[in-house]
């Protein structure tokens, strides 16, 4: 990294990011160059927001067309784009209404919102999971059961209880007459690319349906077409009554978004709730073209099949090393979880020339673009290999 970029961010930038000694410069598919001219396949891309890789063609066009027209008008006003935006994603889900923002912690915080509102105003708890990450402001950190996020902050927003992750019975027993809402991610993504066991999200259904409570899908992660269908509920045939939306929105573009039922969707009166730039003409039309792109490629299916060719090429990892303990996931979000820290693998793939994260001190996460071509999941996998063997010697 130039001595000049590291001063800069020394003198003026909060230091709230842990960072790596590379700045980066440009991007195409599954490559990134960093300021020195050196070339890295990236596993990781955008912390998942790249599904399409770096500056996917449509996307690029779609923006730069945009920005020559229109840059950003308030949600006071009509937009085209954000109206068919809103129903291309609603043909794709569950046929209900759009709520555009910028980011997935305010997608969540509009769900937290909405729960509250929709239901008797005796009822504002919500229950959420051990594990779970739903974001960074403060109503999406304490939905967030990590001790270790919630450090330092107190009070916290009030009405959030936690059950463990997988437990329908400890679920039951937190239900009590001011329950409002269950919200959970599908596929836990920061705590760890945990799936939910068999017959979990049906029993949530179930007794979201039992006591008149709304179920919330966060899909700010898994949502977009990672796991191989649209939205990471439809492999588990359970429909929630609100979904949240973000990072691979809008194809690398910041966008979030907040789904709901036709019939849920006027609680959210007025006045209670916005987001400035949320759905503004930018992320509309990159969000529009990144459907649209997915479906033209035919990426949906890709994604199913690359994760399994990657999966299946580092499962063998379980036998060889001891340190490799389990390798899951579904379509494109993938986990290994190792009896180590993960940290020092990070960083020897980072000088092997990968870019992959670590989450939860010994999970390695990779969450690569559905461009990703077989070749380089290979090379991906053979470097994270040799890594994993080197820190295992």
């Amino acid at each position: 990294m130039k001595p000049e970029t590291a001063e800069l961010f020394d003198r003026y930038v909060v230091p709230n990011y842990g960072r790596y000694p590379v700045s980066l410069e440009r991007g195409e598919g599954s490559t990134v160059w960093d300021d020195q001219g050196r070339e890295y396949l990236d596993l990781f891309p955008g912390w998942g927001c790249n599904l399409l890789g770096h500056c996917p063609p449509e996307v690029v066009e779609a923006v730069q067309d945009q920005v020559a027209k229109l840059i950003h008008v308030p949600n006071s006003w009509h937009i085209e784009a954000q109206g068919q935006w809103a129903k291309l994603l609603s043909d794709r889900s569950f046929g209900g209404k759009a709520f555009f923002c910028n980011s997935g912690a305010e997608a969540n915080e509009a769900a937290i919102k909405l729960v509250r509102l929709h239901t008797p105003e005796k009822r504002y708890k919500i229950i959420t999971f051990t594990g779970g990450f739903h974001g960074r402001t403060l109503g999406a950190t304490t939905a967030t059961a990590q001790p270790k996020y919630h450090e330092g902050l107190g009070p916290l927003v009030a009405g959030f209880s936690y059950a463990p992750f997988g437990d329908l019975e400890a679920v039951k027993g937190l239900i009590d007459d001011e329950t409002a809402g269950i919200m959970i991610e599908p596929i836990q993504g920061e705590g760890g690319v945990r799936l939910p066991p068999e017959g979990f999200l049906q029993g949530l259904r179930d007794l979201c349906d039992e006591h008149g409570l709304l179920l919330v899908f966060d899909e700010v992660q898994a949502g977009c077409g990672r796991t191989g269908e649209w939205f990471a509920y439809q492999n588990y045939s359970v429909t929630p009554d609100v979904m949240t939306l973000a990072k691979s929105l809008c194809g690398g573009v910041a966008g979030g978004a907040m789904l709901t039922t036709a019939e849920i969707a006027p609680s959210l009166r007025p006045g209670m709730h916005a987001a400035t730039f949320g759905g503004n003409p930018i992320a509309a039309r990159a969000g529009i073209a990144t459907i649209l792109a997915i479906e033209k490629h035919g990426l949906l299916e890709r994604a199913k099949t690359l994760g399994e060719r990657i999966r299946g090429r580092l499962a063998p990892l379980v036998d060889e090393l001891p340190i490799v303990v389990e390798v899951r996931g579904l379509g494109l979000m993938i986990g290994l979880e190792l009896t180590v820290e993960g940290s020092p693998i990070v960083s020897r793939c980072m000088e092997q020339g990968l870019l992959i994260n670590c989450t939860q001190g010994n999970v390695i996460r990779l969450l690569p673009a559905m461009t990703l071509t077989d070749e380089e999941a290979d090379r991906g996998c053979d470097l994270l290999a040799d890594a994993l063997r080197a820190q295992a010697s």
